[in-house]
């Protein structure tokens, strides 16, 4: 009888892969974890870190430690290049090969920019800790710049906003840097005037928030609407230029376009050479395994799983982890004959987006909030889903600062390359220039 252990690949150190690998930690598997970064980071408050609400370090922290010192996965940093599913292998960019018996894919999505691909250059995503820093950077070196024009024409560009797609990530972005332009931030700009400051929210379809039933959709332009920011729907957007962004009909000059217009799966996943979506999203087995493969799972954004109404599972935390408890106990279990129902159920614990400071809008199992409630509701949810006490502790108490003095505390700029009224004789961190 071969006692051997198994070989468990897990590929992201997203929501799914770190729930899996934790529900793993006590089975007779050797358990490896493989991700580009050395950090979990929850997406869900990005923008907040792209607004100056929060700092990176209180939205991410080391799989290693979140795995804990007396852990016995291993944690590799690399990037996987091509999987071998057949040959049980997977291949990493820096050619080195790692085996498995059994492999959890969970790398997570990217933007999808509808194979406009260039548009990424001029309208930066975020799923990264480094696009969150790009894009503050940028929002607070425009007022600077702006501060620094005397013509009302030349300062209107930076002072313009442009946030393109109304789902729950365009919402959210919008309502912060209405708050972040508006009111945090223009008290401290002698030269700017709040009349000057222009957010606009682009979406091609009727309505905003499509996720959420009615009327939440038409609250949430409203709240929008009442901190400033204009809300184009039915408004798709033709093409991308540094600085424009061409509409269907008419055009925008902005210094600050943002994308937050939809997701596709990992280019990885390509390489299995099995039926996806069009998104890129693998079909799978009632269990999360492939078709063909039943020792190969893919979970959360990567994952094309049908709910009981027939409708794909949407992109969110709550899919990935609770698809990452299920497969890790299954897996677990597995090793000592012991199996969970053969069928993933996911229990919708409902939607939400936040609309600014005290507003949001909620759809729980058939109820319908919006206003303070929902956003009472959307913190505590979220301060719950962050991985770590410290983190939830750091969160909770920048939130309640941010509600008592409207004021956001991480306002610095450390890369000055793209400023264009910068002194030479000034130190500009990007171009490594000084004095």
């Amino acid at each position: 009888m071969n006692n051997k252990p198994k070989k468990t690949v897990i590929i992201g150190g997203g929501f799914a892969g770190i729930t899996a690998a934790n529900n793993l930690k006590n089975s007779n598997t050797e358990v490896t974890i493989i991700d580009k970064a050395n950090h979990h980071l929850f997406q869900p408050l990005l923008y907040q870190v792209a607004t100056g609400a929060l700092s990176p370090g209180d939205i991410a922290a080391p799989i290693r430690a979140i795995l804990g010192k007396n852990s016995k996965i291993r944690v590799v940093l690399g990037e996987v290049k091509k999987i071998h599913p057949r040959k049980k292998h997977l291949s990493l960019v820096n050619g080195r090969k790692i085996p498995f018996d059994q492999l959890v894919l969970a790398p997570g999505a990217q933007y999808n920019y509808f194979g406009n691909e260039e548009w990424q250059e001029h309208a930066p995503g975020l799923k990264t800790i480094s696009d969150a820093l790009k894009v503050r950077e940028r929002i607070l070196q425009s007022l600077e710049e702006a501060e620094q024009l005397q013509d009302p024409q030349q300062r209107q560009m930076h002072l313009t906003y442009v946030i393109i797609g109304g789902g729950p990530t365009g919402v959210e972005m919008a309502g912060a840097i209405a708050e972040i332009a508006k009111r945090t931030m223009r008290n401290g700009f002698k030269n700017v005037k709040e009349e000057e400051i222009r957010i606009f929210l682009v979406e091609a379809a009727p309505n905003i928030l499509n996720g959420f039933p009615e009327p939440l959709g038409d609250k949430g332009k409203d709240m929008l609407e009442e901190l400033g920011v204009k809300v184009l729907r039915g408004t798709p957007v033709v093409k991308i230029e540094r600085d424009t962004v061409h509409l269907k009909v008419g055009s925008i000059h902005s210094s600050n376009i943002i994308w937050a217009a939809g997701i596709k799966a990992s280019p990885l996943l390509d390489s299995l050479q099995v039926e996806q979506d069009r998104l890129g999203r693998v079909f799978v087995n009632g269990d999360l395994s492939i078709p063909g493969y039943p020792d190969i799972f893919v979970l959360g954004d990567a994952a094309h799983f049908k709910d009981p109404s027939g409708k794909p599972l949407p992109a969110l935390a709550s899919v990935a982890r609770q698809q990452g408890i299920y497969l890790g106990k299954q897996l677990a279990r597995k090793e000592k004959g012991n199996y969970l129902p053969p069928h993933f159920r996911y229990i919708d614990k409902g939607t939400m987006a936040t609309i600014g400071t005290a507003k949001a809008v909620a759809n729980i199992r058939g109820l319908k909030f919006s206003g303070f409630f929902a956003w009472v509701l959307w913190s505590t949810i979220h301060i719950l889903l962050l991985i770590g006490f410290r983190n939830r502790i750091n969160v909770f108490v920048e939130w309640v600062w941010n509600y008592i003095t409207r004021k956001r505390g991480v306002q610095l700029i450390t890369d000055r390359s793209r400023c264009r009224h910068c002194s030479n004789n000034e130190v500009q961190v990007g171009r490594k220039k000084s004095i």
